[in-house]
């Protein structure tokens, strides 16, 4: 026997916005976050365009409680988003922490809470690296090891490191919200959120906690990110095109992704637990699965074993391919991993393919990588709570039978939702969604 497992607290932060309703409120009117980008400068990249958080729209300090704001100085963009991101999805959910108004006291004792976060390969600040390289340079003008061992290192504040570890979003989130339930990190590229979902699912399911923070956050707008997106071949041209036309999913015109911050926590809550302390569940988390691709050129996606994580995930849930409603791929416009999901949804779904509703994300927000999953999902869960679905970017020519052209959101009867992920570096991901019941 296994507990129900639910998900009653969505917090995606992207450049639509924090929060669910902000990131809903977007895409129902169809107005994508893709922007060109100011927060470095592209111009050696391909691609000029992305989905960056404006500084007004959010900032870290406004949601950590006072006693913890020394802490933002060791806090890098990616802790920063998931940071805020736990508190959208606490106050989602209807939650007190100490993080978030505590004051009566914790709804779930803390060491019944666990986290799980997907981050991604943290690149270091380019003018922190600076302003210690430029003090180690020989006299050649080149950096010099010596030096960079004797003085360089030395320009670098001495808890740096700190502020780059992938599991440093976790360690935050746990800390401010005294999370003292299991924690983990998962780093596997744009499947990192849908892989820490499964493991709080089965943390919870086998008792060892009544409900977890899960998700995953990322920023790849800074150059080191934007250079290795680049050499893998991953990022569209932007070259001579609007904004809204850079990501083309399925589309035959199709060139690359555009890389966005952000992603999502959601609270992950055993069904009996929301139940017994009043909490609303936004949807049920029916099944879930995960399969390895070989990735021999950095696109990493192959069909067959996508389709392998959709019907393993299906087997889990107890349901038939008839049973979906509405999918949310990745669809993140790279032709290669577009194609791999298309041929997946075709040969499984068969001549249902055509008639199923596909909801795009990656034209609101780009691709925000580790976090993206968990703005997929966020999304899924709003489409079964309102039994609706919201319009799709997509400028692009399709040759595919399937949903994935421009629409308008509209209503729709939804009682099963997958969403995919097919990530960098090989790992696939199937979530199935259920409306609660």
């Amino acid at each position: 026997m296994t507990r129900r497992v639910v998900i009653s607290g969505a917090g995606p932060i992207s450049a639509l916005g924090v929060g669910i309703d902000d990131t809903w409120s977007a895409m129902q009117e169809g107005r994508s976050g893709l922007r060109p980008i100011t927060c470095f400068d592209p111009g050696s990249f391909p691609c000029h365009v992305g989905g960056q958080i404006d500084d007004e729209m959010f900032k870290v300090r406004s949601v950590v409680p006072k006693s913890y704001r020394k802490a933002v100085k060791v806090m890098c963009r990616d802790v920063n988003l998931a940071v805020g991101a736990a508190v959208a999805a606490i106050e989602d959910a209807g939650l007190k922490t100490p993080g978030v108004d505590n004051e009566d006291g914790h709804v779930i004792e803390p060491d019944r809470m666990g986290c799980q976060i997907g981050s991604g390969l943290i690149a270091a600040d380019v003018q922190e690296l600076t302003n210690a390289f430029i003090t180690s340079l020989g006299e050649d003008e080149e950096v010099d090891l010596a030096r960079w061992g004797v003085t360089g290192m030395e320009n670098l504040t001495p808890l740096w490191l700190l502020k780059y570890l992938p599991n440093m979003l976790a360690c935050h989130v746990t800390i401010v919200h005294d999370c003292q339930g299991p924690s983990n990190t998962i780093t596997c590229a744009e499947s990192s959120s849908a892989l820490s979902l499964g493991e709080s699912m089965r943390v919870i399911e086998r008792g060892a906690a009544d409900a977890c923070l899960t998700g995953g956050a990322e920023s790849k707008l800074n150059p080191l990110s934007y250079y290795r997106q680049t050499c893998a071949g991953r990022l569209a041209d932007s070259s001579g095109l609007d904004v809204q036309d850079v990501v083309r999913p399925f589309s035959t015109e199709a060139n690359g992704t555009a890389l966005g911050e952000g992603g999502g926590l959601l609270v992950l809550e055993a069904k009996d637990n929301c139940d017994a302390r009043g909490g609303r569940a936004r949807a049920e988390l029916l099944g879930y699965a995960a399969t390895q691709s070989c990735d021999h050129d950095g696109m990493s996606a192959t069909a067959e074993d996508i389709a392998a994580a959709m019907r393993n995930a299906l087997l889990s849930a107890g349901l038939e391919e008839s049973s979906i409603d509405a999918i949310v791929p990745l669809g993140c416009g790279i032709p290669a991993v577009d194609s791999a999901e298309a041929e997946t949804i075709e040969a499984v779904f068969g001549d249902r393919a055509a008639s199923i509703p596909q909801v795009l994300t990656v034209p609101f927000t780009g691709n925000c990588n580790a976090g993206n999953g968990a703005i997929q999902i966020a999304v899924a869960c709003r489409c079964l709570e309102t039994q609706s679905l919201p319009a799709r970017l997509n400028t692009g020519t399709i040759d595919r039978d399937l949903q994935v052209g421009p629409a308008d959101a509209a209503p729709a009867e939804l009682s099963n939702m997958l969403v995919l992920s097919a990530s960098q570096g090989g790992q696939n991901t199937a979530v199935i969604l259920g409306k609660v019941s």
